[in-house]
């Protein structure tokens, strides 16, 4: 007797339409997205639509930031992917409900919307430190570098500006001089002619011409911001030769990332240890996280409401002026205690005891440091540290396979990356109500 199978009729039609509701788990991460969106306060988004009244019906805002929110939990970035996971994916179709916005509309919502995305993240933040009843203690903080939306290959050293200048400037006489010539020639042979445009050899060399024109005022400006910055007189600074300009996205530098150099933004993240939240994030175009100490702790108290009691950070961090803004606070409640480190460890360095006696006379801050993070206290509390902060970012840029933002500039950067750090929240949030 031969085998017997279940039913299986690929050309039978339901007699009944079905509710895609029915295909998830109720505990699905597709539900509790739309849940946490429905409680947002999208007004910002709404009053863009409410100025315009000409034209078709816009997407509903709720609809369109679920699924960059649900794109973004399940390492699904690109709008075109979005708009192919619409046909293809059962948790998309649930959240469009019927509706397929193409890439273009995604795209654009996500441009145009980026500032008030980036304000979701303090609401998310908000409710997921509510419901997990959290107080910020021990904070840890680090930086990682992730690739902007321009090639290393685009960019030029003011060095090499100042030379490519020069010889554009005598190509593009040369060819005036031949194009005078040719005029000339062709004036002898057919009389008076009239030419409007440009040689296109001549207007691509002029073309060329003015964005290195322009390249080195803003690497000039900078120059001058910076040694303003510094106290040094800003109206002698200049830019040295090997200072870097991205023409696709001048706002982004070159860095040394764990990958390399890349043509990139620091991106700067604050996480606590119970449920592993980002409480305050940022980006910065500085490779270098010396001056982010301060700006972060303003942020994770801005970001989350609450005041850390204490900072966990690498050797980035370590400054004589960081170190003295974080106990130079003038109402004790206000300090913070630090746990930086002072410098790279030496193989098995962590396991030799603590140097006895007092600290001498005129010890730095970065001495009284060194010396905290060699007792067996402090060696225990900074230990936690690579705990807390290093699996988020593997979370976002493995796990989820977030390696290069997709807009360009500082502004729409910062947006997009507050909009991964909300949704790791999210991530978090509903990892721990599985339990």
């Amino acid at each position: 007797m031969p085998k017997g199978y279940r039913s299986y009729l690929p050309e039978q039609e339901l007699l009944l339409p079905p509710s895609l509701r029915e295909w998830l788990p109720e505990n699905h991460l597709v539900y509790f997205v739309s849940d946490i969106v429905d409680q947002l306060d999208l007004s910002a988004i709404h009053a863009v639509y409410e100025k315009e009244k000409r034209g078709q019906p816009p997407y509903d805002p709720r609809l369109m930031t679920k699924l960059l929110v649900y794109g973004y939990c399940t390492g699904v970035f690109g709008s075109r992917r979005i708009q192919k996971r619409l046909r293809e994916d059962i948790p998309f179709r649930v959240l469009a409900a019927g509706n397929e916005p193409d890439f273009r509309t995604i795209s654009d919502f996500r441009k145009i919307h980026i500032a008030t995305l980036e304000n979701l993240f303090e609401q998310v933040l908000a409710m997921a430190l509510e419901c997990g009843a959290i107080q910020l203690g021990r904070v840890s903080l680090d930086g990682t570098k992730l690739k902007a939306n321009a090639s290393k290959h685009k960019a030029m050293s003011y060095g090499r500006m100042k030379e490519n200048q020069q010889q554009l400037k005598e190509e593009v006489k040369q060819l005036l001089a031949a194009a005078e010539a040719a005029d000339e020639a062709e004036d002898r042979q057919y009389g008076s002619q009239r030419g409007d445009e440009l040689p296109e050899e001549l207007q691509r060399r002029e073309t060329r011409l003015a964005k290195i024109k322009e390249a080195k005022k803003v690497l000039e400006q900078r120059a001058r911001d910076k040694a303003a910055a510094e106290g040094r007189s800003a109206a002698e600074a200049k830019p040295e030769d090997k200072d870097q300009y991205n023409f696709t996205d001048p706002e982004s530098r070159i860095m040394k990332g764990a990958d390399g150099i890349v043509q990139g933004y620091n991106a700067q993240a604050a996480v606590e240890p119970a449920l592993l939240l980002i409480v305050g994030q940022s980006v910065t175009e500085a490779a270098n996280d010396k001056q982010q100490l301060k700006p972060m702790v303003e942020l994770i108290e801005q970001q989350s409401g609450q005041r850390p009691e204490a900072i966990l950070a690498d050797n980035g961090y370590c400054s004589e002026e960081n170190l003295e803004h974080l106990e130079s606070a003038e109402q004790p409640e206000r300090r913070i205690e630090g746990f930086i480190a002072t410098g790279k460890q030496k193989h098995g360095e962590h396991r030799l005891p603590a140097k006895r006696g007092t600290l001498p006379k005129g010890a730095t801050q970065v001495d009284r440091m060194k010396r905290k993070l060699q007792t067996k206290v402090g060696k225990a509390v900074y230990a936690a540290r690579k705990c807390v902060v290093e699996p988020v970012f593997g979370q976002i840029k493995q796990a989820r396979g977030f390696r290069q933002f997709l807009l360009r500039g500082k502004k729409k950067v910062k947006g997009e990356w507050a909009l991964l750090c909300l949704t790791h929240n999210i991530l978090r949030l509903h990892a721990a109500m599985q339990y």
